[in-house]
């Protein structure tokens, strides 16, 4: 599938800052722990959010053609103080004027340092789209507030975690992913709430030889069935594939193998 427009990925980022930071200003209890990463509170989880889009935004505007380490990243660890939750708006809002900044005069080809193989500004917009779309479900979930994503987006972010899963087989020596390899198994992800013409259904194909995937409906071992939004939380292990309006069809076991293999992202 194509990419999405770059500038549709930078109008995605505001967009999720700005609904990021609604979370932050709700009310919600900063210091309580999210769900879907209990190592994290609110607070950790807002700043983690906000860290990684300033490391982005340090990489792209200098153009670098290496990693810059976090420490080095002006404010990328959020405000000093604890906490306050209109110091870390403030922040929010001042990281997402500098990412989108970066990222819209960049353009989607300028060369920059990345770990995967693509290695432009344009991998860095994708990613970051991807990245805070899952991270304000972590948020609104730990602050009970109801989520939503455009069906574009959402779609997107399954398509880019396939492909890194894809990469993360054969590029790293990551044990989980090599164990995905095995007798030939597959899954089908089936939006149910969607559009035809966003032909959102995903065949996830598993062998000796690796993992693979494709859009399109087929018969599989196994079937994840839900509105869209609830397929891609779920295969992003945000929630279990028996929630509400979710359906398993199949052998689960097979699910639930791939689930366990692929939380390294």
């Amino acid at each position: 599938m194509p990419l999405l427009a770059h500038d549709r990925y930078c109008d995605e980022i505001a967009q999720q800052i700005e609904q990021l930071r609604a979370v932050v200003t709700s009310g919600a209890d900063l210091s309580a722990t999210v769900p879907t990463c209990p190592d994290w509170s609110l607070e950790d989880l807002v700043r983690h959010t906000g860290g990684a889009l300033r490391w982005v935004d340090a990489l792209v505007r200098s153009r670098a053609q290496e990693n810059i380490p976090q420490e080095k990243v002006p404010l990328g660890a959020g405000p000093q103080e604890r906490g306050d939750a209109a110091a870390l708006d403030r922040w929010l809002a001042d990281t997402g004027e500098l990412v989108v900044g970066a990222l819209r005069e960049a353009g989607p080809d300028t060369g920059v340092w990345a770990w995967s193989g693509v290695l432009s500004s344009g991998f860095w917009a994708r990613r970051m789209a991807c990245e805070i779309t899952v991270h304000r479900a972590d948020a609104a979930l730990a602050a009970g507030l109801p989520y939503e994503v455009a069906p574009d987006i959402a779609a997107d972010a399954l398509d880019e975690w396939l492909q890194l899963v894809e990469w993360v087989q054969g590029n790293t020596p990551h044990e989980a992913a090599r164990d995905l390899r095995g007798p030939r198994r597959s899954i089908h992800l089936h939006a149910t709430d969607t559009d035809k013409a966003l032909n959102a259904e995903w065949i996830v194909e598993l062998g000796e030889e690796g993992m693979s995937w494709r859009r399109g409906h087929e018969k599989a071992t196994v079937a994840l069935r839900g509105p869209l939004t609830s397929v891609l939380l779920a295969f992003y292990r945000r929630l279990p594939p028996d929630a509400p309006g979710l359906e398993v069809l199949g052998d689960r076991e097979v699910l639930e193998f791939w689930l366990e293999r692929t939380s390294f992202g």
